[in-house]
């Protein structure tokens, strides 16, 4: 079958109608490497999740998602809970594109469509987590990239409602203004284990990370040891004395520099489950999954290995 490319025609911070020249343009840059493809623009969050699905349940041996890494992110759960070998194409096309620099590749669209064509099929780890949704009702979703819990559930939620005009890291620049005059610092008690030896600790923390990716934020390098196929997360905890110092542990984290520092700590694992000590912070300690803001604690995340399967030119070094 042809292969299926799931756009977001709201990705980048900018409409665009599914009909306009830009993205009639953009598909025939595509066909020119791919041949000929079915397109799908999605109208509502969650909507690749069905189309994603629908696709590898209708026997797809590639879909391709346009968007930012929330989109990606509703394609990797469409391609998983449908149980194929599917495999799945990134074109990146949103605010952050944090997940493509850990795949390696350059944010143009040659470099896009040049990994979709050549590269190899890789298989990834992906993290299944179960949560407590905004609702109250316990919700599950697969992750990709990386899941955080604190400032950046609260930057997720700002994001969604700054300009992007500017960019994306003026946009989380703005949004994390906002969310630091919010956020809190909470205590919560984690249980993780790797291999089966499992360990408990209690964590003081404005912003704690689950990562299977390197990169969150729009650039940030909150787990510069993470590897995606390697069978572990890399969990990234940051502590400050306060929120006026916050932001300078958090500026460390564009070079990658803050591990090892104090008021950082760092822990492997393949699976974890996290909870509040108490309730004060449950507003405002909130989940970033792929860049979506899904909800709070409590949660529970388990590494599932090898389970998708990515169409991405992989450096050796990287894996």
């Amino acid at each position: 079958m042809r292969p299926l490319v799931i756009v977001n025609p709201r990705s980048g911070g900018r409409a665009r109608d599914p009909g306009s020249r830009y993205w009639t343009e953009l598909r025939a840059v595509i066909e020119r490497r791919l041949g000929p493809t079915d397109v799908a623009y999605t109208a509502h969050a969650g909507h690749a999740i069905d189309l994603a699905r629908d696709g590898a349940c209708a026997g797809r041996a590639l879909v391709v998602a346009i968007g930012g890494d929330g989109t990606l992110h509703e394609v990797a759960n469409g391609i998983l809970s449908a149980g194929t070998d599917t495999a799945v194409g990134y074109v990146g096309h949103g605010t952050g594109g944090d997940f493509r620099r850990t795949l390696g590749i350059d944010h143009r669209l040659d470099a896009y469509v040049r990994a979709i064509a050549e590269g190899r099929e890789r298989r990834i780890d992906v993290g299944r987590v179960r949560y407590l949704a905004l609702d109250g009702k316990t919700q599950e979703r697969w992750f990709v990239n990386i899941l955080s819990a604190g400032m950046s559930g609260l930057v997720d939620r700002f994001v969604g409602t700054t300009t992007k005009a500017f960019g994306g890291k003026a946009a989380y620049l703005w949004a994390s203004t906002r969310a630091l005059a919010t956020c809190q610092r909470a205590r919560v008690r984690c249980s993780a284990a790797l291999g089966g030896a499992r360990h408990e600790r209690g964590i003081e923390s404005f912003l704690i990370g689950v990562c299977n990716g390197r990169y969150f934020g729009s650039g940030m390098q909150l787990a510069p040891m993470a590897l995606p196929d390697d069978g572990r997360f890399e969990v990234i905890s940051i502590d400050a004395e306060s929120k006026l110092a916050f932001p300078g542990a958090m500026n460390r984290l564009y070079t990658g520099r803050h591990v090892g520092t104090p008021g950082v700590a760092h822990f492997s694992c393949d699976a974890i489950t996290m909870q509040l000590v108490d309730g004060r912070a449950r507003r405002v300690f909130l989940l970033d999954v792929d860049g979506e803001p899904l909800g709070g604690l409590p949660l529970e995340v388990t590494l599932v290995p090898g389970a998708l399967t990515m169409r991405a030119p992989l450096p050796p070094t990287s894996f």
